[in-house]
């Protein structure tokens, strides 16, 4: 890992670190979700190629996206960076260009977030089985 990949990472758990006390986990815990759902949706094709989906959403509860926001307004930025060089690390190839959604919902089965991926619609999902329907991963309570 060269100087500036490990200065990085530290600056990334640091910043986690800190957000995570002031906001009781959950960005630690919604960065691993994302990582969770890329990683469980990853598709080898038959060129070796390993795919992952392209577009992924973020449905945070009311407080916790309100928090968040307040905190840092550039949460759906963050969070695509983090899975950016998660997937490289794991040498992760996308589906499409990424994207990272980050909404905010009052329906959010365990009154926290909840994460769904999939391959945007205008690009092509061949080789890639689970395009149609788009995976859910929920925080647990």
């Amino acid at each position: 890992m060269g100087a500036m990949s490990a200065l990085e990472k530290t600056l990334e758990n640091r910043l986690e670190a800190l957000r995570a006390r002031i906001l009781d986990k959950d960005p630690v815990e919604l960065l691993d979700a994302l990582r969770t759902e890329c990683d469980g949706n990853a598709v080898v094709s038959p060129a070796g190629r390993v795919m992952v989906p392209n577009a992924y959403d973020v449905a945070l509860a009311g407080a916790v996206h309100d928090e968040l926001a307040r905190q840092d307004g550039r949460v759906g930025q963050v969070l695509t960076d983090s899975l950016a060089r998660h997937a490289e690390r794991r040498g992760y190839e996308w589906a499409g260009p990424l994207a990272v959604h980050v909404t905010r919902s009052d329906d959010v089965p365990n009154g926290r977030y909840s994460v769904a991926s999939g391959v945007m619609p205008h690009v092509s999902a061949d080789g890639f089985p689970h395009a149609e329907q788009p995976h859910t991963a929920d925080a647990r309570s």
